[in-house]
């Protein structure tokens, strides 16, 4: 299980050198009948003692909040606790507002882990899943943590708590022997003067009960915690805002149309939470023909990757129009002059009419398209104009309208494929264009095999910008 240490002798942060006769500032220590503040110093935890596991060093060490989770509370048990659980605040986990009702009705917490001894989760999966999220009243204690900021210490669990764990035990012993608790502490996860969450600790008949310096032991470790946990939720939500931005491009690994076969994909240059701003799409039009672009909007991050949901979402928008070439490109130039992150950015559009036996391209600044002809030998398209990026407001572009009267391959691609800061561009492209004929003997025409090849093939460009490409099979139709 991750996380999982052994048990060794626990340490953990200095705790005070004093333990003072009060409740240490922003604690309240609950204890009916009896308030353990008032024990004698013999009966106290030495501040001297190790208070939890070195697990609790690896906290923050993983940009996962399941994973944190876990390894809060291995930290916690079985050395310091004999039971450990996380929840976090249903609605700060779903990226709301967790501080919209500082003292609601009820609280919904979603249990982002738990560890009872030294069991497995997965011992404990069926009584109390993790991943559940329970409602908690007002008046239980963790509701009150919560509501106040500060830690809430018992002589027991709650009876709230203790009837809902007994009616979901289902007559499991275990769950007795869980109940059977000497001393049960709440510690709230506080974030910037907001609750997200809680960690509950037991302690059963057999061990000492928490003392003041023990809750300040957890207290601090909550406070560390609820970091990682937030640092492990912004980078969960940026990687499924990533993820969701990538699925809004062609799927698929081969595409079909009329004389022409597509096949595409995508390499990021960094971790899969950074967003770039390559795009490319597939497009059916008209008369059979095809429309296919590559395009690439400056830099990393979000204002890129709007830049190219935007471009992509307006060339389909023109496309649909079904005006010419050269008018979509300078009608997405206009574009790009008003909309932030698009100035700048680059694109390749091509159009295959197989019936016609041509292809038209235009170029926004982009590197050239690559031809594969039935001579065996790839080689760039000469342009008639390159043009220049996207959002100068220029609107100067011309069409290349150039014949395939025989089987082809047409190849578009971004600038991570032959950019790079020790070579030439030009001698890039053509380091790319032997690059496939060196893979097609080999491969023949597998296109997914050739485009898989390309995009992890050596660039010398180490791998600084996203690599895009697209390869498609031109048939002329005949007569």
């Amino acid at each position: 299980m991750p996380g999982t240490t052994s048990d060794a002798p626990p340490r953990l942060p200095r705790p005070a050198a004093r333990l003072s006769p009060s409740p240490r500032k922003g604690t309240t220590l609950r204890n009916d009948p009896r308030s353990r503040i008032d024990e004698p110093p013999a009966a106290r935890t030495s501040p001297r003692r190790p208070l939890l596991s070195p697990a609790a060093d690896a906290i923050g060490s993983a940009l996962d909040l399941p994973l944190t989770g876990s390894q809060f509370t291995h930290a916690l048990a079985p050395a310091f606790a004999d039971a450990a659980s996380v929840y976090l605040l249903e609605r700060w986990r779903r990226g709301e507002n967790a501080s919209a009702n500082p003292d609601p009705p009820r609280i919904e917490a979603h249990r982002l882990a738990l560890r009872v001894g030294a069991d497995a989760r997965e011992d404990w999966e069926k009584l109390l899943p993790v991943g559940e999220v329970i409602v908690f009243p007002r008046e239980t204690p963790y509701a009150r943590a919560m509501a106040t900021g500060q830690a809430q210490l018992l002589d027991a669990v709650d009876p709230h708590t203790s009837a809902r764990l007994a009616a979901s035990g289902n007559g499991d012993a275990r769950m007795d022997e869980l109940l059977r608790t000497a001393s049960f502490l709440v510690v709230p996860l506080r974030l910037r003067e907001v609750t997200i969450g809680f960690v509950a600790c037991t302690r059963g008949p057999g061990r000492a009960p928490f003392g003041a310096t023990e809750v300040a032991a957890v207290e601090a470790l909550a406070a560390r915690t609820s970091v990682a946990l937030d640092n492990a939720r912004r980078y969960e939500h940026e990687r499924r805002t990533t993820l969701a931005i990538r699925g809004s491009l062609p799927s698929g690994t081969l595409q079909r149309f009329e004389g022409c076969r597509v096949s595409h994909g995508s390499l990021p240059a960094g971790e899969d939470t950074v967003i770039g701003g390559d795009w490319y799409d597939v497009l059916r039009r008209p008369d059979g023909r095809v429309s296919l672009i590559v395009g690439d909007a400056m830099g990393h991050g979000p204002e890129s990757a709007v830049a190219m949901l935007q471009l992509r979402t307006a060339v389909r928008a023109f496309a649909g129009f079904d005006i010419p070439a050269v008018d979509l490109v300078r009608r997405l130039d206009a574009l790009a002059s008003d909309t932030p992150g698009a100035s700048f950015a680059t694109c390749v559009y091509a159009e295959w009419a197989p019936r016609e036996r041509t292809c038209t391209v235009v170029s926004a600044g982009h590197p050239p398209p690559l031809l594969r002809g039935p001579d065996g030998r790839t080689a760039p398209v000469p342009l008639t104009e390159p043009g220049l990026p996207l959002g100068l407001g220029t609107g100067h572009y011309e069409a290349t309208v150039f014949s395939v009267p025989e089987p082809a391959l047409l190849v578009l691609y971004s600038d991570g494929l032959v950019e790079s800061r020790d070579a030439d561009i030009d001698h890039q492209i053509a380091r790319l264009a032997a690059s496939l004929d060196a893979a097609v003997p080999e491969l023949g025409t597998d296109l997914p095999a050739l485009c898989e090849h390309l995009l992890h093939a050596p660039s010398g460009s180490g791998g600084a910008d996203d690599r895009t490409l697209l390869l498609a099979g031109l048939t002329p139709a005949e007569g």
